[in-house]
């Protein structure tokens, strides 16, 4: 369980993250605050691993809170996720090595997301090749399933569930029909580990079940917009429109 601080000067923004946060079951929020002073000493005193950080506050700005709880040795420093309404501040805000920033308002989507990245880097997952599943023995063969920790459990997923891989910063996600898994790896390796016949590389950040592709798309602009058959879209550089043109030559 992961436990959270939200801070916040304005009330309706505190009451709308902690009903959106309602509906995620690895989250406990432990204490609430309005101002700056507070922020430092309720994180000094509940000792958060993740805290929700408004930017504008009074007295002292979230990079000030965040400064001040850096300086002080004896606190541990929780995962920064910034919450406000100015854009302005993204840049800075990864400077310091804040884990997300949203922009308000977010939707519970877009808090999920920055949730998983809290989660897998306070609960690194480990990616491994299940060995009974490798075809032939060969290190080089095309793995049936992967195997990773995800929250306090060892998942087995099969292969044939991704419907698509997508890289974040340095994780890349793993998305199935039912859920979605964070994990701290490249795109690169997991890519090596697919079978291309049934996996595509469609853009340097993007790979593909074919299983679960319905169209490819033209788009005005010369771009073009794979569509998996949920309705999910995912952009294809034209670096990587050869295969699907080698996929239909093959076909």
């Amino acid at each position: 369980m992961i436990h959270a601080v939200l801070a916040d000067d304005e009330v309706l923004a505190r009451q709308k993250l902690h009903h959106l946060l309602r509906t995620e079951p690895d989250i406990e929020i432990v204490g609430e605050s309005s101002t700056a002073t507070d922020t430092i000493e309720l994180v000094r005193a509940a000792k958060p691993e993740i805290l929700f950080l408004d930017i504008k506050m009074p007295g002292m700005d979230g990079f000030d809170v965040a400064g001040a709880l850096s300086a002080e040795p004896d606190i541990t420093m929780p995962s920064i996720v910034f919450t406000t309404a100015y854009d302005q501040f993204a840049v800075r805000a990864f400077e310091i090595h804040a884990v997300d920033y949203l922009l308000k308002p977010f939707t519970a989507e877009r808090l999920h997301s920055a949730i998983e990245r809290v989660l897998a880097r306070t609960q690194p997952q480990e990616l491994s090749l299940d060995q009974s599943d490798r075809r032939g023995g060969s290190d080089n063969a095309f793995s049936k399933r992967l195997v990773f920790k995800s929250r306090g459990r060892i998942v087995f997923l099969p292969v044939s569930d991704i419907r698509w891989i997508g890289a974040e910063e340095n994780y890349v996600r793993i998305s199935t029909n039912t859920e979605n898994h964070l994990l701290r790896e490249t795109m690169a390796h997991i890519e090596r580990r697919l079978d291309p016949e049934v996996f595509l590389r469609v853009h340097r950040s993007s790979i593909v079940n074919l299983q679960y592709v319905k169209e490819v798309r033209s788009e005005l602009n010369g771009d073009f917009t794979v569509v998996l058959v949920d309705g999910h879209r995912l952009p294809m550089s034209r670096g990587y429109r050869s295969r699907i043109s080698d996929l239909l030559i093959r076909g």
